[in-house]
């Protein structure tokens, strides 16, 4: 922002004016992803500046532009929501795996990569059935049990 002689006031509009022109070109997919992921890196916004690339969001026309740039912001927000699923589901692994070595000692690689295959909802049913394992033999039958 400083070497093209933006003020901060005007990092909504910038930012706004971007993804517009890009909403214009007509790239394709992977392309058009690699820019928005490069003017959404450098041009963050807060709160305030959110609110107002909103408002001028709204009075973009033609209609079917603004849509066009609605769907590359609303595509950002899908990715970031999936990613922190992923990320939140591996860390339940991590820790239910931690849990069970702590409980149970070192396990070998293939239990290991069996539990990381494990489903969200496997996995937090490992989490609370962990508690009743005295032996690798009750993580290997629990393990049978939900293949």
């Amino acid at each position: 922002m400083a070497k093209m002689q933006f003020s901060p006031e005007e990092r909504p509009r910038v930012k706004l004016e971007c993804l517009r022109l890009l909403a214009t070109l007509r790239l394709d997919p992977a392309r058009m992803k690699l820019i928005s992921g490069f003017i959404d890196t450098y041009l963050r916004l807060n709160a305030a500046e959110l609110e107002i690339f909103q408002q001028e969001l709204d009075t973009i026309e033609p209609v079917t532009t603004r849509e066009e740039v609605m769907q590359i912001t609303t595509s950002w927000k899908e990715e970031g929501l999936q990613e922190g699923l992923e990320q939140g589901l591996e860390r339940e692994r991590n820790l239910v795996t931690r849990q069970i070595k702590r409980r149970l000692g070192e396990l070998s690689p293939q239990l290991e990569e069996q539990i990381q295959q494990l489903s969200v909802d496997q996995i937090e049913a490992l989490g609370e059935a962990l508690l009743d394992f005295q032996t690798e033999e009750d993580l290997l039958n629990w393990l049978a049990e939900q293949s």
